[in-house]
């Protein structure tokens, strides 16, 4: 996208590039792996996630995520109960000689969409959604989805 400002009288063409933040991800919300998925199901539901990520509940560490339709899919075949812990349904995120792709709210919308087609670091595999960190990945700010990409260019006047 491309503004025109101005400084004492002279226009000056500027390039402004949308990013993660642009998109307005709501809130991360997350669980522990030792709450039961029953616990997780609601609080889904009751905001309308698809994933939630899972944290531990000592020092608040990604661990890895729960895909709620994946999750439905396991209690239907009866992989897993709603009394079950989150731990037995979760993804864990491979800590050891694995590089994660660090999204923040500074990360541009495009490298973004790289990410969800598989690359830079997607690992050629298409990513439904990524986890918004800040840049140290201390702190777990949202969650893009890819629909949430889809929606916002829509949107997006040209």
């Amino acid at each position: 996208m491309y503004v025109i400002l101005t400084r004492n009288n002279r226009k000056i063409l500027t390039t402004i590039q949308a990013t993660v933040e642009d998109l307005d991800p709501p809130s991360a919300l997350s669980c522990n792996p030792t709450d039961p998925i029953s616990h997780a199901l609601l609080s889904a539901f009751e905001r309308d996630y698809t994933h939630l990520t899972v944290v531990s509940a000592t020092n608040r560490a990604l661990l890895g995520y729960l895909s709620i339709p994946h999750l439905r899919i396991l209690l239907e075949t009866g992989k897993v109960k709603e009394t079950d812990e989150v731990s037995k349904a979760m993804v864990k995120f491979r800590r050891k000689g694995k590089v994660y792709r660090v999204i923040t709210m500074d990360t541009p919308l495009e490298e973004l969409e790289l990410f969800f087609n598989g690359g830079e670091n997607g690992e050629n595999g298409k990513q439904e959604f990524a986890v918004v960190t800040d840049e140290r990945r201390r702190f777990v700010l949202g969650v893009a989805t890819r629909t949430d990409l889809e929606e916002f260019a829509r949107r997006r006047p040209a």
